[in-house]
């Protein structure tokens, strides 16, 4: 196949250069795609780590990076079982390959102002469930994105439509053959993952996000599976300690940064104002006019609201730092008991409560499948991580509550779980 053109690069502070051609290029400077440098990735964050003002536009170009060196390294390890398995060819894996690229770079083009945090005011679609970012990026990739894509001169080399990339995007069974590679862009050892806790680390000032990705790039496999199912993404015996990290990577990150309590407050006041800010207090469904005017919502946008006086109490709490404070706690792995004591709390604390937010229903959460390892010397010996670190064995998912206060009625409230508290040891 086909494969010359021009190559640029970006600089990037996690990942050194990302090179990109022509085609993406043209893509990345769609205005739908733009707006992602108007959304930050961690919503409030900067009010607890002041340097966590990256947005979503690096976050996506970093992705497509690692989502490529991952793919690069399964073709060259697993080369074999893709052929056999799954009928690659040299020019098929090359057509994939920049299918994989594309859906890496465009899989946060959905996002709402201020990321995941302003996600529970998407409006409800069938059954009752609220739609999703992803069902906001597939909708612009086939919309506003399909000629940027489909259109290109470099597109004669792969026959791309933009229905190939959201498809995969979306996990769709439309996708057929490579839905295999889906688990690059959400799956346990994903790059969006990978990036972001990188990213997140490095520009929040800490170091819990990292983790040996050059190692996990050298020992990432295609891993066969019985029963006739496709092959799946894991690692060979030598990388069970990278997989390891990664996982305790994901896990330091949401304890200490994504469910810091102060930054969880301010995605309460964020969802407060924007409640007031948006029509119907909800954002427009990711349909017909309604996506075209979601696209005009980006924090730019909200930061020109609320600087005007908008977003009422919540948004007067954002201007003055004005944050709700955290009364009390359940411990990380709650029990039923904890749970009781917390109704208790809630009980004698009353109308003071304000907030309650559980780490259970937040966007970045732990405990999940374990990630395949197999012996490089017999490839039917497959084990999942949790056989091999005891770490990952006993990690258990986090379901933390917090409850929140004002402000100005802290010291009272406090004053009432203290007593209570202390009358419950005497007993």
């Amino acid at each position: 196949m086909a494969n010359t053109h021009r190559i640029d690069e970006i600089r990037c502070p996690i990942h050194g250069f990302i090179a990109l051609n022509d085609w993406e290029r043209t893509v990345i400077s769609q205005p739908a795609f733009q707006r992602l440098r108007r959304i930050r990735q961690l919503a409030w964050t900067d009010y607890v780590y002041p340097g966590a003002m990256h947005t979503r536009f690096e976050h996506s170009l970093g992705v497509m990076h690692v989502a490529t060196r991952l793919y690069d390294a399964i073709c060259d390890k697993s080369g074999e079982i893709l052929k056999a398995d799954l009928a690659y060819n040299k020019d098929g894996l090359g057509r994939d390959r920049q299918l994989v690229r594309f859906a890496a770079l465009l899989h946060d083009v959905g996002h709402s102002p201020f990321s995941h945090a302003s996600e529970e005011l998407f409006p409800k679609r069938g059954k009752g469930k609220r739609y999703k970012h992803e069902d906001y990026s597939v909708a612009i990739i086939r919309s506003d994105l399909r000629s940027a894509i489909e259109e290109h001169d470099l597109n004669a080399n792969y026959g791309l439509h933009a229905e190939d990339i959201a498809t995969l995007v979306e996990g769709s069974a439309k996708a057929r053959q490579p839905i295999f590679w889906r688990d690059l862009i959400d799956g346990q050892m994903d790059a969006d993952r990978m990036d972001y806790l990188l990213r997140d680390s490095y520009h929040a000032g800490v170091e819990y996000g990292k983790f040996d990705l050059r190692r996990i790039l050298t020992t990432i496999r295609a891993i066969r599976s019985r029963g006739g199912h496709p092959p799946q993404l894991g690692v060979s015996l030598g990388g069970w300690h990278a997989a390891e990290g990664l996982v305790l990577a994901r896990y330091f990150m949401f304890t200490q940064v994504y469910f810091h309590k102060t930054r969880v407050a301010y995605d309460v006041h964020l969802r407060g104002a924007l409640r007031d800010l948006l029509p119907d207090g909800q954002f427009p469904p990711p349909t017909g006019r309604g996506l075209s005017a979601y696209l005009k919502w980006d924090d730019w946008k909200v930061l020109g609201l609320l600087a005007s006086g908008g977003g009422g109490e919540d948004g007067d709490r954002l201007r003055t730092r004005n944050h709700y404070r955290r009364v009390y706690e359940t411990p990380e792995v709650s029990s039923k008991k904890d749970f009781e004591v917390l109704e208790k709390v809630k009980n004698r604390l009353g109308r003071l409560v304000v907030a309650e937010e559980s780490a259970a229903k937040s966007w970045y959460k732990t405990g999940e499948p374990d990630i395949p390892v197999v012996d490089d010397h017999n490839p039917d010996d497959v084990k999942p991580l949790s056989r091999y670190s005891s770490v990952v064995r006993g990690l258990k998912a986090n379901n933390q509550v917090f409850l929140y206060v004002a402000r100005e009625k802290f010291d009272a409230a406090e004053r009432k779980v203290r007593e209570m508290t202390a009358h419950g040891r005497k007993k």
